[in-house]
């Protein structure tokens, strides 16, 4: 697969060109639907299918008080993208300056750098361009006067509810891990890059990887059962997440910290895919060290209690 900076880098090779277009955070069962669209039309027409999406929410650059933490990091957004089985992913990078773009032109010049697009699939209330002034029916207009077909999805429902990234968010903020997969289609996860910690772990005899996970959206604090999935294989585990508030801290941060079970390695600078198993407690404020070391121990139990 192709990861594409700029539209001209496509190799199409004189091929049509089948695009999807979204900020598809989550990638849920509605932004799969866009996706698959694409695919359709690319296997009808021998075409190459792209999708074309985004490095950071919108709202980060413009309304940066009212940004959402995102479902998935942008390199887990690319990795789901990527299994759907799109030949390339145009990765546009979201600054004002590109927010000021008219939608007609934006569109003009994807037109011509792509070369020559078959269709556009985006979902039936899509917006783009300076102060979202594009729509389905601007880009119907263009296509008629461009060549391209278009597909305006509907927004696809759940029990009678539609599935968006702002429910799913909802989901997962109050611990309803099981309601958020359900609409993205694939079990709830976060894939993170390993980074350094303190170390404190090793120091309680349970070792821990800390996932760097600034600006995506989390279950609440509290202690969980999970899978971890790195390059080593697969492994059960117990998740951290909280502020550790048994520790004096000038200024506590979000920590989240996976312990593997059964894993002796180094995982620095890998990236971990960790799968909520089950809830095990809250996060709570020991006296000491030594008290957060039993309770450790418990929570490890009572992980492999939950593993069976």
């Amino acid at each position: 697969m192709q990861l594409l900076r700029q539209a001209g880098e496509l190799q199409s090779e004189g091929r049509k060109v089948s695009v999807a277009i979204g900020m598809f955070d989550g990638v849920h069962l509605g932004h799969q639907q866009v996706i698959k669209q694409t695919i359709a039309d690319v296997r009808q027409h021998k075409a190459l299918a792209l999708a074309i999406t985004f490095d950071k929410h919108p709202s980060a650059v413009l309304a940066p008080a009212k940004a959402p933490r995102l479902i998935y990091s942008l390199e887990q957004k690319l990795r789901e993208i990527e299994r759907l089985g799109v030949d390339a992913i145009l990765l546009i990078k979201f600054t004002k300056k590109f927010s000021e773009q008219p939608a007609e032109q934006f569109i003009r010049k994807l037109s011509r750098d792509l070369g020559h697009i078959y269709s556009i699939c985006v979902g039936s209330n899509f917006t783009f361009g300076h102060k979202r002034a594009g729509n389905v029916d601007l880009l119907k207009t263009l296509g008629g006067e461009l060549g391209f077909q278009v597909h305006g999805l509907a927004a696809v429902s759940l029990a009678g509810q539609i599935v968006s990234s702002t429910r799913i968010r909802e989901r997962i903020g109050s611990g309803d891990l099981d309601s958020a997969s359900q609409m993205l289609g694939r079990t709830y996860s976060i894939f993170a890059r390993v980074i350094r910690g303190d170390r404190l772990g090793r120091k309680l005899a349970f070792p821990t990887a800390n996932l760097e996970i600034g600006g995506v959206l989390t279950p609440p604090n509290g202690v969980y059962a999970a899978i971890g999935r790195t390059d080593a294989g697969e492994f059960q585990g117990v998740v951290n997440l909280g502020i550790r508030p048994t520790l004096e801290q000038t200024k506590p941060e979000l920590r989240f910290e996976l312990h593997l079970l059964e894993f002796d390695g180094d995982l620095y600078d890998q990236f971990v895919e960790v799968v909520f198993v089950q809830f095990i407690r809250s996060e709570l404020r020991f006296a000491n060290l030594d008290e957060l070391k039993g309770q450790i121990a418990r929570d490890v139990s009572a992980a492999r209690k939950c593993f069976g």
